[in-house]
């Protein structure tokens, strides 16, 4: 343990005292400047290097991807998986996010680490309901979580801007626009964050706030109808659609092939068992909560787009009223990031439980989180467990206007800023990026460029669903 000089009142007439220096805590005084750091990187990285894309000779081929990404996944959901990722060159993307890191790789970083979400497209951000039931806007899905360079988040943000922008009819400015106009967030957002106090920079954008700090108005309408329905997005109307009474009182799930089935007594009896384990990984102070409700029922259910085909459970929960609490019980699979980040030469720790993995990197990014986040194994592997339908909303990127996706742009790159700053410092990517527009120039010609390999990919992809080679189930 090294010291530090302080002085301190009280300690005859204000005479340096020695102060031992403790570790996991910063020094003082600081050694050098992050900012300026940040802005060395830029003479071994240039910002305008990030423009730079283009798929190299040994780049899998979509298909393979596709077929790749699907091993250990359950066969007879592969199809429904492989339609959704046919149904649109944005809804691709959503399917192949290793596909991505694996071009991602390829292409210039500052050897700034984060957490990363790892899958930080548009229709990954939404709402969901805070501890108390206000309603809370962010990133949502964590599935792909690592330690990894924050550029990558950035750049997959910026593509599927532009891809979900040409899926809405918006011309090629307006697409281009919305990728820069997030970039540009991103660093405007990081350069604010770097500038204040630690605490309010580790809280900073609340709700309230953020279409004003992004300048998102025409997002106003939008956000309103989406926050609205969130509001009745929860546990109580799920559970009144999607179970009948039981004979014994409580509530069974009904049949509702092939997104939602019921399973055998011993797979029902399993995911139950393991919820005790699950327990264990909360703070204590929530366990009083959940014994105040029993276990009734466990159904299968299929979600997502990339996450098809996992193993996803819904757990029914009643109180002594009979109001229900589902729990979502979540095959937590590696991260399709993790094969490629060596060449990044950023570290990535070893991973005992991809569940905790993800719960863990999704706390370490979000403001809030869901109080009843843990993880838990089923049968030898690891599961993510969280609240289901917490009053979750989320805006379609794709459906949107081009002043509208321009706005949500800069709301999306503000979200992705303020998450990475939770382990990044942001004086050091802040000093990196600084205050003109080079860097966002550089993140939205990437973005158009990839959107164009995506358009491929996407094309090969239903060429090979029509010729009858990958097998699809389309409209699911």
């Amino acid at each position: 343990m090294t010291e530090v000089t302080a002085t301190a009142e009280g300690d005859g007439g204000g005479h340096p005292r020695r102060v031992p220096a403790v570790a996991g805590f910063a020094r003082w005084p600081a050694d050098g400047s992050p900012k300026a750091e940040g802005k060395a990187l830029r003479q071994r990285v240039a910002r305008s290097a990030h423009a730079a894309f283009e798929a190299d000779a040994g780049r899998p081929g979509a298909v393979a991807a596709v077929e790749e990404s699907n091993r250990g996944r359950i066969p007879e959901l592969t199809p429904i998986r492989v339609g959704r990722m046919a149904a649109t060159p944005f809804a691709f993307l959503r399917g192949s996010a290793g596909l991505m890191a694996y071009d991602l790789a390829r292409t210039p970083v500052t050897g700034i680490g984060a957490q990363i979400c790892g899958d930080a497209h548009g229709a990954n951000f939404g709402l969901y309901g805070d501890a108390r039931g206000a309603l809370v806007i962010d990133l949502n899905d964590f599935d792909e979580t690592v330690h990894g360079p924050w550029e990558w988040d950035l750049k997959r943000l910026a593509a599927s801007l532009v891809l979900a922008g040409r899926e809405a009819g918006c011309d090629e400015d307006s697409c281009r626009r919305a990728a820069q106009d997030a970039a540009g967030a991103y660093r405007r957002t990081m350069r604010l964050l770097a500038r204040l106090p630690v605490l309010d920079a580790w809280n900073a954008i609340a709700d309230e706030e953020l279409v004003s700090h992004t300048d998102a108005h025409d997002l106003l309408g939008t956000l309103e109808r989406v926050s609205e329905k969130a509001r009745a997005n929860t546990s109580g109307r799920f559970a009144a659609r999607s179970t009948e009474p039981a004979e014994d009182g409580g509530r069974r799930f009904v049949d509702a092939p092939p997104v939602l089935r019921r399973v055998p007594d011993a797979e029902a009896a399993a995911v139950a068992a393991s919820l005790e384990a699950y327990l264990t990984t909360l703070s204590e102070d929530r366990l009083p909560l959940l014994a105040r409700y029993a276990v009734h029922d466990v159904a299968f259910r299929v979600v997502g787009t990339g996450s098809v085909g996992t193993r996803s459970y819904v757990v029914l929960l009643l109180d002594h009223r009979g109001e229900p609490l589902v729990l979502q019980v979540k095959e937590a699979r590696p991260s399709a990031l993790v094969p490629h980040l060596e060449a990044t030469g950023l570290r990535t720790a070893e991973v005992d439980h991809e569940g905790r993995r993800v719960v863990l990197g999704q706390k370490r990014m979000q403001v809030v989180s869901d109080i009843l986040l843990g993880w838990t194994t089923v049968d030898g592997r690891p599961f993510q467990v969280r609240q289901f339908r917490n009053r979750k909303g989320s805006v379609d990127p794709a459906a949107l206007s081009a002043d509208q996706i321009d706005d949500y742009g800069r709301m999306t790159g503000a979200l992705l800023a303020r998450a990475h700053a939770h382990s990044a410092d942001p004086r050091l990517i802040s000093g990196y990026c600084g205050k003109n527009e080079e860097l966002d120039e550089a993140v939205a010609a990437f973005a158009v460029a990839y959107a164009d390999r995506t358009e491929a990919d996407h094309a090969d992809l239903v060429a090979a669903v029509r010729s009858g080679r990958v097998a699809a189930e389309l409209g699911v």
